[in-house]
């Protein structure tokens, strides 16, 4: 964490000074606001966390409950999530309270007795190590005040608008405000009476009935697997003894339970099967109660006993599987016509089965492909083509996870003796451990992506799919950290320089890259406003294939030290040497001639060239950064 460089900081560090929009915010919700997103689940307040970086931005978040949410129902932080919640900065606090999923315990019929189950296989979570973060179980109310928390310490000074709820909008295309939301007060003072808010662009994340989707003329399309799931969060005694271990239990009585421990040391969630469900039920499954699904749990668990004491929630559910086609308010007959001004993110827009752990982690995917696209566009940097390729790279992602959770969902509900091989549904968590940890997402080539041209130069990086992380060493003060955990939520893209084999100072193609990222006039670098720091749009970063201690960093390059804040001190955070354990050139195939690799700003790899490639880096962000940029950051 870097502060001090606008002046002594004797407070919380994490509390950014207030500027733009937030000096003097207003606490009642403006008439006319750049965007509006509605809904304060995962993917709402995600959007609203990093737009809140934006200070010349106003963003507000409306949500029809009086207040924050008290019990969420998702639970499962993939690692890909927890990576994310590194660059919000709260990584390392909410995995102090979780729970940590290190294996998971599969549970079948015993063979000498049908009707009793043993344990018969343990799985390691993440067997192949594709993260250094963990699997984590943490409910999801806790998620959204670290987002919360993040958005109040923000310059803008951010918080929810409680008590209003989203009832229809329009589209005019006409003037600076287009898109006309009505909201109606459900709390307070005011409640029954209609508002009437202006926007630039709205967001919808307000869920599996969104009214912004249905204002947009969007509907999910899917099928249902017509099988009923009962789920409960309780308190409980039980001579079970993986009761604190992930499972997945296969009675002989036909039922399934995917058993997932909570954070807290006591509380723990159970999936519970109920069965196959009549196509002319018309929801009368959901009607199952409590004491059923605890009845039916103590069946399956057999010969051990389940003497729940506490329910904190319960639900039933049928798996269904729906998507809509487009994510945003352009049909397809305006693709190239228009851009967008509406959009739809996370449950508004898929749906699909809780058990893989997925609807609260892509949904917050979701949320960061589209808002730092939306912060761009409003500031200045970008075109407003940018916002198009939000629903172009998210759908894709979508239908892969539904089909995916077919898969998965189909898996838990079979019978053991339906199965061709006893260990398929281990093999099956195993072989596929990277998709629902959030690593398969793999964008395609857009103005975004660039082609995979010079990826054997970096075959660790793969272009289109997230930055995966390695250690090295920082120079300046010897601390052996990971290096993509010093890329933050803020908005800016990272352009990562691995040096060529000279030293630092010596006349190199690291040199001449140095000076042309600095002083080239289409160097990207050249775009950032006057009067901002150096770095306020690009994080330029260098790593030297030399150990710390071979790398004299008085004769760095000056772009790798740029002057900051209004005192114009140097900041000597982005120079790293290799760490001797693990080098991050051969951990991640990188070549030794030296090569460039460009983060955008929610951590995908767009882009991996060689170092004397400069006119193709410039042609790269050429379309990216708009003629007539704000001088405002």
């Amino acid at each position: 964490m870097q502060f001090h460089h606008h002046g002594y900081v004797s407070g919380d560090p994490r509390v950014q000074p207030a500027a733009g929009v937030g000096v003097d915010r207003p606490a009642e919700l403006p008439d006319e606001v750049d965007v509006l997103i509605v809904g304060t689940g995962p993917a709402g307040m995600l959007t609203a966390a990093q737009l809140s970086q934006f200070p010349g931005v106003t963003t507000r978040i409306v949500e029809r409950r009086g207040g924050r949410l008290a019990i969420g129902q998702a639970d499962g932080i993939q690692a890909r999530s927890v990576e994310t919640f590194q660059a919000f900065g709260f990584a390392e606090r909410i995995i102090a309270e979780a729970y940590r999923i290190t294996e998971m315990a599969f549970w079948k019929p015993d063979p000498a007795d049908p009707s009793r189950i043993i344990r018969t296989a343990r799985t390691l979570d993440d067997p192949a190590g594709i993260s250094e973060f963990p699997h984590l179980i943490v409910n999801q109310a806790r998620v959204l005040d670290y987002f919360a928390e993040v958005m109040a310490n923000a310059p803008t000074r951010m918080s929810p608008d409680y008590g209003l709820e989203f009832r229809s909008l329009e589209v005019s295309g006409e003037g600076d405000y287009p898109v006309t939301a009505t909201l109606l007060h459900t709390a307070g003072p005011d409640a029954g009476r209609e508002r009437v808010v202006r926007a630039k662009y709205v967001v919808g994340a307000d869920g599996a009935r969104s009214r912004v989707r249905e204002s947009i003329g969007c509907t999910l399309a899917g099928d249902r697997a017509n099988h009923a799931w009962g789920v409960m969060d309780v308190l409980a005694v039980t001579d079970f003894p993986d009761i604190r271990t992930k499972c997945a239990i296969q009675s002989g009585t036909g039922g399934s339970i995917l058993l997932i421990p909570r954070e807290g040391g006591h509380l723990f969630r159970m999936y519970v099967d109920l069965g196959e469900v009549d196509q002319n039920d018309n929801g009368a499954v959901r009607n199952t109660t409590i004491e059923q699904i605890i009845a039916q749990a103590n069946e399956i668990l057999h010969p051990y006993t389940l003497d729940v004491r506490n329910v904190a929630w319960h639900s039933v559910y049928e798996v269904g599987h729906r998507l809509t086609d487009r994510f945003d308010d352009v049909l397809p007959d305006q693709r190239g016509n228009r851009t967008p001004r509406v959009f739809i993110t996370g449950d508004a827009c898929h749906t699909h089965s809780a058990k893989a752990g997925q609807g609260m982690n892509v949904s917050m995917q979701d949320g960061f492909n589209l808002a730092w696209k939306l912060g761009h566009v409003l500031e200045g940097r970008s075109p407003e083509s940018l916002l198009s390729t939000y629903s172009a790279e998210r759908q894709v992602i979508a239908k892969d996870l539904i089909d995916f959770d077919k898969e998965w969902s189909t898996l838990m509900a079979k019978k053991p003796e339906e199965f061709d091989n006893p260990s398929e549904l281990e093999d099956f968590y195993v072989r596929t451990a990277e998709f629902p940890a959030g690593f398969m997402t793999h964008y395609a080539p857009s103005m975004l992506i660039a082609a995979p041209a010079h990826q054997d130069l970096a075959t660790g990086f793969t272009i289109g799919k997230r930055f995966k992380s390695a250690p090295v060493v920082r120079v300046c003060d010897t601390n052996p950290v990971q290096l993509g955990h010093h890329a933050t939520a803020d908005g800016r893209w990272r352009i990562y320089v691995f040096a060529d084999a000279a030293l630092a100072g010596e006349a190199s193609p690291v040199a001449d890259f140095a000076e042309w990222i600095a002083n080239a006039p289409d160097s990207p670098l050249a775009a950032t406003p006057s009067g901002a720091d150096r770095d306020a749009w690009f994080d330029v970063k260098v790593i030297y294939q030399q150990d710390h201690t071979s790398i004299d960093i008085g004769t760095v390059p000056a772009a790798f030290k740029p002057q900051v804040g209004p005192f114009r001190l140097t900041d000597y955070e982005k120079v790293y040497g290799t760490d001797p354990a693990a080098d991050i050139f051969e951990l991640r195939g990188l070549d030794r001639g030296g090569v460039v690799v460009v983060v955008r700003p929610d951590q995908y790899v767009a882009n991996v060239l060689p170092l004397t490639a400069t006119a193709e880096l410039a042609a790269f962000f050429a379309p990216l950064l708009r003629a007539g940029r704000s001088a405002a950051v």
